[in-house]
């Protein structure tokens, strides 16, 4: 196959993907969302903010005990192995990889910064705690409502609030976080809430043909994260030179 083939076929697959049949005013309306796509989304919340707690949890333990290290890279880079190459239809064993890659990843992803940025393992400790709590909110919100408007716009302005808590509470207890700092990280983290919205309403399109494999759609999300910490980071290594410089 020629390579202006093979771009072709590239470009064509690109915009079949994009062709939706959901626009914005899809997601703005106020009607019930159908109870087999509901049922859907609320596995991938549960699912995403337990994969997200673990993460939370591993990167506490390496706070207080140090408990990331090698072993935890290698447990983690096995996990997702595992997850890719158990059948679909083992849903449960997926499901344990996913949370043991998440947790290992929580656990080592503080080496990363600390190698790279110089930047403490409280950092990546209130950065992971506060996306947490974003997801949860979804996942509690989705538990009463079946409303579009409600879920995404009432969700997430509720997930910047208690994120914003966090984050104050988190400074209070590590030190460290400028205003700048808390004002520049949660942009990144309402940037990545409002992704998430918009892979909500994927979800829902995708549920009209079929079962959604919420393993995979919590996968997706949850390992675009890594970049988003790392970005956290350099906007925390900024936020302290600028504040380093002003003294």
């Amino acid at each position: 196959m020629k390579f202006t083939e093979m771009k072709l076929r590239a470009m064509n697959a690109v915009k079949a993907y994009f062709k939706r049949d959901w626009k914005k005013r899809d997601m703005m309306n106020s009607e019930e969302i159908p109870l087999y796509a509901y049922k859907s989304l609320k596995k991938v919340y549960l699912t995403l903010f337990c994969a997200m707690l673990s993460s939370t949890v591993g990167s506490f333990l390496h706070l207080i005990w140090e408990a990331g290290g090698f072993f935890t890279v290698i447990i983690s880079a096995a996990s997702i192995l595992s997850l890719y190459l158990t059948p679909a239809m083992k849903v449960k064993k997926r499901v344990l990889y996913l949370m043991i890659a998440a947790y290992s990843l929580g656990a080592s992803v503080g080496l990363l910064t600390e190698y790279n940025f110089g930047i403490d393992q409280g950092f990546v400790f209130s950065f992971l705690g506060g996306t947490t709590i974003g997801f949860g909110t979804f996942w509690f919100g989705a538990m009463f409502t079946r409303q579009r408007i409600d879920l995404y716009i009432g969700c997430l302005l509720h997930s910047y609030a208690f994120m914003y808590l966090w984050f104050v509470t988190a400074s209070d207890i590590f030190g460290g976080h400028t205003t700048r700092w808390m004002i520049k990280v949660l942009a990144v983290l309402a940037l990545y809430m409002g992704y998430f919205v918009i892979y909500s309403q994927e979800i829902l399109y995708n549920a009209r043909y079929g079962d959604v494999n919420f393993v995979n759609c919590t996968f997706t999300v949850f390992f675009h994260l890594p970049a988003i910490v790392v970005h956290a980071a350099r906007v925390y290594l900024v936020a302290e030179i600028e504040h380093y410089r002003q003294n």
